[in-house]
C-alpha cells in the first residue's frame, strides 16, 4: 500500500506493515529466508533442466521459463521490501516506483499466461500422447514461451501508464490495481484443460495407467492452486478494511513464498528431476575427483 504527498513526482511512502512495527523485523528474516530459497531452488531447476539431455522436452522447457520468471518476479520487489522492513526509511522514488510497477505487472501477467501454456502442454501429453512429439515441437514451444512473455509485456505497457496517470495528490492510498481479464480468462482455460485431462484419465482402464497419467499433471496443478488461490483471493474479493489487511499477507505469500515452493513441488514429486539432480551431482563429484 502506498501514499504520496505534494506533486505527482514526489517520493512514494510505502506503508506496508508500518501500522504493526513489531512484525517488520520478523517479516524481514522470513522474507529473506524465502528469497534465498527462491534463488537457490530456481537456479537449480534451470541448471538441471539445461544440463541433463533427458529433460530436454517441452515440459521442462516451460519449467525453466517458470523458474526464470519466478527469479525475476521476486527480485523485482523483494529487495525493496527488505530495505523497508529493516530500516526507518520507507520511501521509493517516482521513477523507481514506475519501473517496479512496469516490471511487476509484466512478470505477473506473464506467469498467468505461462501457467496456461503449461496446462495446454499437459493436456496434449495426456489426451494426445501419440501425437505429443509432433504437436509440441521445439518451434511451437519457443513460440508459446514468447507469446507468454510478450502478452505480459503488452499488458504492462497498457496498464502501467494508465495507473501512473492517476492523480496521486494529497494523501490518497492505493492498495492494488489489476487487470481482471488476465486472471479470470487464463484460469478458465486451465480448468477447461484439466477437465478434459480428467475425462481422458478416467477412460484409461488400468489403475497404473491412470496413476501415471495423473502424476504428470499433479505438480502443475499444485503450482496453479498456490498461485491462483492467493491471487484471486487478493484481487477478486470485495474490498473492506479487513480484506485489505488480509491482502497484505496474501500478497506476501504469492510474491515471496510461492516462487520458493515451486522448485520443491517439481523436485519432490518428480522422479525425472530427482534423477537428473543425482546424475548432475555424480558428474560434478567425478569431475572434481578426476
Amino acid at each position: 500500500m502506498i501514499t504520496i504527498c505534494n506533486d505527482s513526482h514526489s517520493d512514494f511512502i510505502l506503508l506496508g506493515f508500518s501500522e504493526k512495527p513489531y512484525l517488520e523485523k520478523i517479516l524481514f528474516w522470513v522474507v529473506l529466508i524465502f528469497y534465498c530459497l527462491t534463488i537457490a531452488g530456481n537456479l537449480v531447476i534451470i541448471l538441471v533442466s539445461s544440463k541433463d539431455p533427458k529433460l530436454h522436452i517441452p515440459m521442462y522447457f516451460f519449467l525453466c521459463n517458470l523458474s526464470l520468471l519466478d527469479l525475476c518476479f521476486t527480485s523485482s520487489c523483494v529487495p525493496q521490501m527488505l530495505v523497508n522492513f529493516w530500516g526507518p526509511k520507507k520511501t521509493i522514488s517516482y521513477i523507481g516506483c514506475a519501473i517496479q510497477l512496469y516490471v511487476f505487472l509484466w512478470l505477473g501477467a506473464t506467469e498467468c499466461v505461462l501457467l496456461v501454456v503449461m496446462a495446454v502442454d499437459r493436456y496434449v501429453a495426456v489426451c494426445h500422447p501419440l501425437q505429443y512429439t509432433a504437436i509440441m515441437h521445439p518451434k511451437l514451444c519457443l513460440e508459446l514461451a514468447i507469446l507468454a512473455w510478450g502478452t505480459g509485456l503488452v499488458q504492462s505497457l497498457v496498464q502501467s501508464p494508465a495507473t501512473l496517470q492517476l492523480p496521486f495528490c494529497s494523501h490518497r492510498k492505493v492498495d492494488d490495481i489489476v487487470c481482471i481479464i488476465l486472471l479470470v480468462v487464463p484460469l478458465v482455460i486451465i480448468l477447461s484443460s484439466y477437465g478434459a485431462v480428467a475425462k481422458a484419465v478416467l477412460k484409461i482402464k488400468s489403475a497404473a495407467g491412470q496413476k501415471k497419467a495423473f502424476s504428470t499433471c499433479i505438480s502443475h496443478i499444485l503450482v496453479v492452486s498456490l498461485f491462483y488461490g492467493t491471487v484471486t483471493a487478493v484481487y477478486l474479493q470485495p474490498k473492506n478494511r479487513y480484506a485489505q489487511e488480509q491482502d497484505k499477507f496474501l500478497t506476501l505469500f504469492y510474491t515471496v513464498a510461492t516462487p520458493s515452493l515451486n522448485p520443491l513441488i517439481y523436485t519432490l514429486r518428480n522422479k525425472e528431476v530427482k534423477g537428473a539432480l543425482i546424475r548432475l551431482g555424480r558428474r560434478t563429484w567425478d569431475s572434481q575427483n578426476n
